[in-house]
């Protein structure tokens, strides 16, 4: 569950569906709206998607949760202390893996330099072949 005071500083009222979604995010990486749904709905049958689609808007306006776009789908979400890293999406089996943020740095500082660009790359996924779908057959 999400610590009730991370809500309150946020100046959140404290809602169980609040908890729950924030808690779901956590336990499952990135996930969309419909998969935090589906966690939420084991302990929570009730929860529908439409509160679950509410309250991760009002946790990312706050600052605690970020959706990214993986794919040509909609958007995933994951906690916002998550932000340390870039996703890195095979194009082949469609896992997304991570790596660390300072591997855009010389890439970031490029953009800013030669274009006065600010790039924001916590949004930003890199389409390739994990290592696996490189391996030869």
């Amino acid at each position: 569950m999400a610590e009730p005071h991370e809500l309150r500083e946020k100046g959140l009222r404290l809602t169980p569906q609040r908890e729950l979604v924030l808690a779901a995010v956590r336990d499952l990486g990135h996930a969309t709206p419909e998969e935090v749904a589906e966690k939420v709905r084991l302990t929570h049958p009730g929860i529908n998607l439409s509160t679950v689609y509410r309250n991760l808007e009002t946790l990312e306006n706050v600052g605690l949760v970020q959706h990214t776009h993986l794919g040509h789908g909609g958007a995933t979400y994951h906690a916002a202390e998550e932000l340390t890293h870039l996703h890195l999406v095979c194009s082949k089996c469609g896992s997304v893996g991570d790596a660390p943020i300072e591997a855009a740095a010389n890439f970031v500082q490029s953009l800013a330099d030669d274009y006065g660009f600010k790039t924001d790359v916590s949004h930003f996924a890199i389409y390739g072949l994990c290592e696996n779908c490189q391996l030869p057959l």
